[in-house]
This record gives structure tokens, sequence and C-alpha cells, in this order.
């Protein structure tokens, strides 16, 4: 099994979810890749990413080949891997700038899904994914949360319908309850 580890917090130390990620990749498996998004800062997609996206492959220029190439990287190690490990810091109710980043980077038509006469459909089918999300305030699954069921259906628009989630939720409120609650969920995680 090929394990894919995705950080997006902006906090290198004293992340709750790099902790979490920790803790399941100690109960899943260590994870054969790494990408800390959190802390390369990706590119933003910029028009000549959307050009080059929209032209047919066979017709690209080597700039446009260049502009995706970090794209196509990325993709590869999903492809690669059989397990995401995708950590979601809730910030201002939804997930932060640099997971917004690679979603964007990662989401390409007849590459990640394709469009079909009943709607998109996804490509990347037969993985599975767990969310490590953490907030300070926001109940995850609330009607605020707007990360966790956003990354959901970001992973199921690609294919990938397997999603758990591991919550340490509302910390600000309590901590230690926050982390027993994940600690459980944790320990329910399937290796």
């Amino acid at each position: 099994m090929t394990i894919l580890r995705i950080d997006s917090s902006a906090k290198a130390e004293g992340s709750t979810t790099r902790k979490l990620l920790d803790e399941i990749e100690a109960r899943v498996g260590t994870a054969d890749i790494r990408r800390d998004v959190g802390g390369e800062a990706l590119p933003q997609i910029s028009g000549t990413w959307v050009a080059a996206n929209f032209t047919a492959p066979d017709d690209r220029s080597d700039d446009q080949r260049q502009a995706l190439a970090l794209s196509d990287s990325l993709i590869d190690e999903i492809k690669a891997a059989d397990t995401l490990l995708i950590g979601v810091p809730i910030y201002n109710f939804s997930v932060p700038g640099a997971l917004k980043a690679w979603i964007d980077l990662i989401c390409r038509a007849g590459v990640t899904f394709k469009y079909t006469d009943t709607g998109p459909v996804g490509l990347l089918e037969g993985k599975r994914a767990v969310l490590a999300v953490a907030s300070g305030g926001t109940p995850v699954g609330s009607d605020i949360d707007f990360a966790t069921g956003y990354m959901k259906h970001i992973l199921g628009f690609i294919g990938i319908t397997d999603v758990e989630v591991v919550a340490a939720d509302r910390q600000g409120a309590d901590a230690e309850a926050a982390a027993a609650r994940a600690d459980a969920q944790i320990a329910e995680l399937a290796a």
C-alpha cells in the first residue's frame, strides 16, 4: 500500500493536524510520499495555466507544458497512492488557501475527472482518504463547517469516495476533550 500525506497547516510546529497525521500514520502506515503545501506555498492557477490546461496535450507549447508541470507532478502523487492522509485545519470556517491551491492544481478535466451527459465523473477511483480536521471553535459537520464537506465533495469529484474523518474540533472550548475524541477515532481506523 502506498500512502500520500498532505500537510496544509501554516504552522510547522504545534499544529494539531500535523500531530493527528503523525498518529494516523502510526495506525495505518508510514507515508511513502509527503507533500507539505502549508510550508511550500503552491502557486495559484493563472490565465497561462488555464489556457495550457484547456489545450489538447499534443498541441501544448513548451511554455504550456511547463505551466502544467507541477500540476502533473501533484496528480502523479495521487495516482501512485492507495491512501491519502490530508491535514485539514479549519481557517475561518473553510480550508486554508494552501490546500485550496493544491485542489485547484489537481482538479483537471480529462485527467482527474471527466464530463459526461449525466455530469462529471471522477477518474481516480479505488483510493481511500483520511482527513485529519482541526478547529478552534467550528464544530465539524455543522452548518458553519465549510471545510469538511468541501473536502469530501472535492475528493468524490475526482473519484475518491472512501473518505474517513478524524476530528479534533472545538479545541478552544475544550482541547482535552477534542484530543480524546480524535484519539478514539484514530483507534478505530483500519490499518
